[in-house]
């Protein structure tokens, strides 16, 4: 038999704030998170604003991992992690006596690491990598940070390299092992560091404002690289009743496909057909849905062809729609677990999170209501939150109100 899927415990780490408090505080007051990057030199480049975790120490928050063990991608997905249970009201007697699966995900895995091995192997050591260095490197560190924050060695741990749609994914993942009686908690979300490489590869494309993100603004001119950590904590609902846990949300169902149908740009068609194939699995009508965490990158091609989209699917008067990298920039691998947190927020506040920057919808763009620049009360019982991805990795988790 199905088990009910519960959100318990939230754990934000961004360039917003770190903790639930801190984050959904800044979330839904419109707050601009990006700003000079101070990690790398970037007088070669046009831009040079992203949203970067400023304050983060991660010995501040993690009890059992330090960086000299992992790099900044896992440091930031334990922090996420340890937040989250904190904010679950998980002790380590509750973690020790469950069945835990350990879901997370990322874009470019440890990718300052990578860039430090890189420098090793062609200036500072030719030809040579230090063990510490490639110690940190595999993107599955990322999960066994997770586990190992959380003395979890008992835990199942999964690391999905999917892109940019990577913590949907996991979230997914995650509740079909609750669902299917395999796990009682689920660690869920994703990590991912800001870094020279990723930041040159958009720039190259031609995918970079120079100043801040615009989803769905007639002048938006492209996204913005970011950073950061996120973990939900997701349990049936039998563990969550027997220990006494206040539900946060409900995983209603998700959809996942994969088009294949260009490197780098997004499918209309397949788009419409992953929410379509979210409606099925959750057993919701779009009617039902009352807002929607769109994937809402800032860029040309990404806002007209998710909001065409979703214009398929809902006709003519789509409900509500946002994306928080406006606020965030794109968090790569955690940026659907930080679309997931802030729909939980908008149930748990019954309010909508904004799409800040906002001037003026592009025509081309067919949404009625993006809540421009303050998050708005509204009545939330059924939310949807997007994400997508190159190579056409596609992810839409439904979450419903308790």
């Amino acid at each position: 038999m199905s088990q009910k899927v519960l959100v318990t415990g939230l754990g934000p780490v961004s360039s917003l704030g770190i903790g639930r408090d801190a984050f959904d505080a800044a979330l839904f007051a419109g707050r601009v998170g990006t700003s000079t990057i101070r990690s790398f030199d970037t007088s070669e480049f046009r831009t040079d604003q992203a949203g970067e975790v400023h304050d983060f120490v991660a010995e501040q928050i993690c009890k059992n991992v330090t960086g000299e063990q992992y790099g900044r991608s896992s440091l930031l997905a334990a922090a996420a992690a340890r937040l989250a249970v904190e904010d679950a009201g998980l002790g380590q007697v509750d973690l020790d006596a469950a069945r835990i699966a350990i879901c997370m995900g990322t874009t470019s895995g440890e990718s300052q690491e990578m860039e430090r091995a890189t420098a090793e192997y062609l200036v500072t050591t030719p030809g040579v990598i230090s063990a510490d260095a490639a110690d940190k490197l595999p993107a599955q560190r990322i999960g066994e940070a997770v586990a190992v924050e959380l003395a979890a060695g008992h835990s199942d741990d999964i690391t999905f390299s999917t892109a940019c749609s990577a913590s949907n994914y996991s979230i997914a993942y995650g509740s079909l092992l609750i669902a299917s009686g395999k796990a009682d908690i689920a660690i869920v979300g994703g990590a991912d560091a800001v870094c020279r490489w990723a930041h040159a590869g958009f720039y190259r494309l031609g995918a970079m404002s120079p100043d801040v993100c615009r989803p769905f603004d007639a002048e938006r001119e492209g996204m913005l690289t970011a950073e950061g950590g996120v973990a939900l904590v997701l349990e049936s609902e039998a563990h969550a009743k027997a220990r006494g846990a206040v539900p946060l949300a409900t995983v209603l169902g998700a959809g996942i496909n994969c088009d294949a149908d260009h490197m780098v740009a997004p499918n209309r068609d397949s788009v419409a057909r992953c929410i379509r194939l979210a409606h099925e699995r959750a057993g919701i009508t779009p009617d039902q849905v009352d807002y929607i965490s769109a994937h809402g990158t800032g860029t040309k091609a990404n806002d007209a062809t998710e909001s065409s989209a979703i214009a398929d699917v809902f006709g003519a008067s789509p409900p509500p729609v946002s994306s928080i990298k406006s606020m965030l920039g794109h968090t790569m691998g955690a940026a659907s677990g930080f679309g997931a947190v802030a729909c939980v927020l908008g149930l748990l506040r019954q309010m909508c999170p904004p799409t800040a920057n906002f001037r003026e919808l592009d025509p081309d763009v067919p949404l009625t209501d993006v809540v421009p620049n303050v998050g708005r009360p509204a009545r939330l019982d059924v939310v949807q939150n997007h994400g997508f991805a190159f190579g056409g990795n596609n992810a839409i988790v439904l979450f419903g109100k308790v």
